[in-house]
C-alpha cells in the first residue's frame, strides 16, 4: 500500500509467499491438540462458528480449564470456550450462545457413536413391532426423509410415532383380552 492518502488498491504481490498450508498439528502431536482438532463447533451463528473454526485451524483456541458463568442464569455452566451462556439458555431463548443475537443457529450434530446407538435403539424397537406396524412405521420414514423440517425435529416426530404405534399395539392387546373375558363373562351367566 501507497502511503498516499485513500489509496488502498495494494500494486505488489506480498514479500514472503507461503509454499505450504499451515498445519496446527505439525510439530505438536499432543493430546490436547488432538482433542481440540476433534472439537465440533455447534450451538452458535455461522458467523461465530466460522470464527472459532479459524481459532482452531490457526492454532489460537483456548480451551477452558473450568466451567465459566452463564450470563442468563449465572450458574457455572459454560463448558465451551468463546461462549457466554450456556446451551440451556440458547436453546431456551433460541439465540447464539456466543454473542447472544437472535439469529439461526447451527444445530448440534450427533457424532457417530450416538448415531450407531441411536440406530440399534431403533432396530430393536421396531424388531419388536408386528411387521404391519413395522411397514407402515417404514413408510412413514421413507415419507418423512424428504421433508425440510431440522433433524432434531424429524427425530422427535418418528419417535412419537413409534411410541404411538409402540401403544396401540400394546392397546389393542389389553382391549381384545379385556373384550375376551367380557364375552366369557355373558356366556356363564346366559
Amino acid at each position: 500500500m501507497s502511503t498516499q492518502r485513500g489509496n488502498t488498491a495494494r500494486s505488489r504481490p506480498q514479500k514472503h509467499q507461503n509454499k505450504s498450508k499451515f498445519k496446527n498439528n505439525l510439530h505438536d502431536t499432543s493430546h490436547k491438540t488432538k482433542l481440540i482438532n476433534n472439537i465440533h463447533v455447534s450451538d452458535v451463528c455461522e458467523r461465530c462458528k466460522e470464527v472459532i473454526e479459524w481459532k482452531i485451524k490457526y492454532k489460537k483456541y483456548k480451551p477452558l480449564t473450568q466451567p465459566k458463568k452463564c450470563v442468563k442464569c449465572e450458574q457455572k455452566t459454560v463448558k465451551k470456550a468463546y461462549h457466554v451462556m450456556c446451551t440451556e439458555c440458547g436453546k431456551n431463548l433460541e439465540v447464539c450462545t456466543k454473542c447472544c443475537q437472535v439469529k439461526e443457529v447451527v444445530p448440534n450434530v450427533p457424532d457417530k457413536h450416538e448415531e450407531i446407538k441411536l440406530d440399534n435403539e431403533l432396530q430393536q424397537i421396531l424388531q419388536s413391532l408386528p411387521e404391519r406396524k413395522r411397514r407402515t412405521f417404514i413408510r412413514y420414514m421413507n415419507k418423512t426423509k424428504n421433508s425440510e423440517e431440522k433433524p432434531e425435529e424429524r427425530q422427535k416426530d418418528l419417535a412419537s410415532k413409534l411410541n404411538k404405534l409402540n401403544v396401540d399395539d400394546k392397546d389393542s392387546d389389553i382391549d381384545f383380552d379385556e373384550f375376551d373375558s367380557d364375552i366369557c363373562d355373558e356366556d356363564s351367566e346366559s
